[in-house]
């Protein structure tokens, strides 16, 4: 088992508003206009989609920050009129709009802005780079978390590893899922999404695999590369105590609160 670390482990699943977990997670008569207050007293971080779709109403946010806890984070999606673009850098005026509609009222609970980028965009080094140099390093006095989510097989080389690494961006890793798997560590943290959950889980996944990813999470923290997952070039990870963000996303979408719970109770 790997050693305790300073670093914090956060686990969580992605949004809160979903039907099918009234009842199975959500209490019976729970008012809907709770249900954040509720799910953020269950895990201990959320991932928020709706960002990548639309801009969010600035009191939105606000609201969002005054109903969860102090120790609570949100991450959020980056704009898909942003990532989707084919010239990525021209996003530059998109990119500052993102961040003055409203997210920095999330304050000290804004973790990590995830942009997702399509499964057709491919690797184009020139334009890749000049889209890292356009995301800030810090908005209002605070630093910014970023991750890159990609999802074709030509990022998967030594070139867009590098190039990550050289402006601290993580590289979201993919777990249990179709889409290609990139686990080097480029960032002072870490930022997982796993989407293998199942219906015939109670849990959502079996005791193993949720003591497998628990697992994971202590290594990463702890500064180290777990071991049966994909890199590029693991070996040229510094290593260091890590922050980890842990989503529990798509599958059996009715089980991920069960797994992430799980999860945070076999961390401690």
């Amino acid at each position: 088992m790997a050693k305790a670390s300073k670093a914090k482990i956060y686990v969580g699943i992605g949004g809160w508003v979903y039907e099918p977990w009234r009842g199975p997670f959500y209490p019976d008569g729970l008012a809907q206009k709770r249900e954040l207050e509720y799910a953020s007293r269950q895990v201990t971080s959320i991932e928020i989609n709706g960002t990548y779709y639309g801009a969010q109403k600035p009191e939105s946010f606000a609201k969002w920050h005054d109903e969860t806890p102090d120790d609570f984070v949100f991450s959020l999606k980056g704009s898909r009129y942003i990532t989707n673009r084919r010239v990525l850098a021209e996003a530059e005026e998109s990119i500052e709009r993102f961040f003055t509609g409203g997210v920095m009222q999330l304050k000290d609970k804004l973790g990590v802005v995830n942009w997702q980028f399509m499964p057709t965009k491919k690797f184009d080094p020139k334009d890749f780079e000049a889209f890292l140099k356009l995301l800030p390093k810090s908005v209002e006095g605070r630093d910014i978390r970023h991750a890159v989510e990609v999802r074709h097989d030509s990022f998967k080389v030594p070139d867009f590893i590098s190039l990550v690494r050289e402006y601290g961006v993580a590289i979201v890793i993919s777990g249990d899922s179709r889409y290609p798997q990139l686990a080097d560590l480029t960032a002072p943290f870490v930022y997982v999404r796993i989407m293998g959950t199942t219906e015939k889980a109670p849990a959502g996944y079996s005791p193993a695999a949720l003591d497998r990813w628990a697992e994971r999470a202590r290594i990463w923290a702890a500064g180290e590369m777990p071991d049966g997952l994909e890199a590029v070039d693991g070996s040229k990870a510094r290593k260091m105590p890590r922050d980890v963000y842990l989503y529990v996303i798509s599958g059996f979408k009715e089980r991920n609160p069960a797994a992430a719970k799980a999860l945070i109770e076999r961390l401690g």
